[in-house]
């Protein structure tokens, strides 16, 4: 009886990708091959704006497919026309959001660990006045995460952050400033903790 149920959960999970992936090219995603979708990715799409999924890239969205389980699923959302969302090759991400509405851009073999939230936006005006509706001045700057970065679970990448490479950002930091290549960053706010050993840093620069 388990083995069956283990072929029928394995027939399932393949037709939800299949049906996800259908999704995403219909909603105008630009996919890479051999992309990996555990679960259905919640993904929404202003016109005009820009989603690149690239080559090998895992999403996972279901809590029973990654170890620490995931509190929703992916969410890829752009806000605006002109707004960017490009994650590189062989990248993964579990149960994140990445929010944008300018631009949001993650390198290559970056690991986002469950429940990570980046947004390049602070979606609401500082003004106390009409706050709650207005959309006018809204902070809004560029998020940059180079090759290699971790980024543990349950993180806060906020606007205007650039993180680089090989870089190790602790579990439930609030990153509001750049962190540097090569080092090991934690805290509310981030702040830099200790350079990378340099054997490791070395080894994952040659890597990529």
């Amino acid at each position: 009886m388990n083995m069956v149920s283990r072929i029928v959960d394995k027939m399932a999970s393949v037709l939800i990708a299949q049906i996800a992936k259908l999704n995403l090219r219909s909603s105008g995603v630009e996919m890479g091959a051999s992309i990996t979708l555990l679960g259905r990715p919640i993904v929404s799409q202003a016109s005009g704006s820009k989603i690149q999924i690239g080559d090998r890239v895992v999403l996972c969205s279901d809590s029973t497919k990654t170890a620490l389980g995931v509190n929703h699923p992916v969410v890829l959302r752009t806000l605006s026309p002109q707004a960017r969302i490009v994650i590189g090759n062989d990248v993964g991400m579990s149960g994140g959001t990445i929010c944008a509405a300018q631009s949001v851009t993650i390198g290559a073999g970056t690991l986002i660990g469950a429940n990570v939230t980046i947004a390049d936006t602070d979606f609401h005006p500082l003004a106390p006045v009409e706050r709650r509706y207005s959309r006018a001045d809204v902070a809004v700057a560029p998020v940059v995460i180079e090759e290699n970065v971790f980024i543990g679970t349950d993180c806060l990448i906020l606007k205007g952050v650039h993180i680089g490479e090989n870089s190790v950002i602790g579990a439930g930091s609030v990153v509001t400033k750049s962190i540097p290549a090569n080092v090991i960053a934690a805290g509310n706010p981030c702040h830099v903790v200790k350079p990378l050993v340099g054997e490791f840093a070395a080894s994952a620069s040659v890597a990529s």
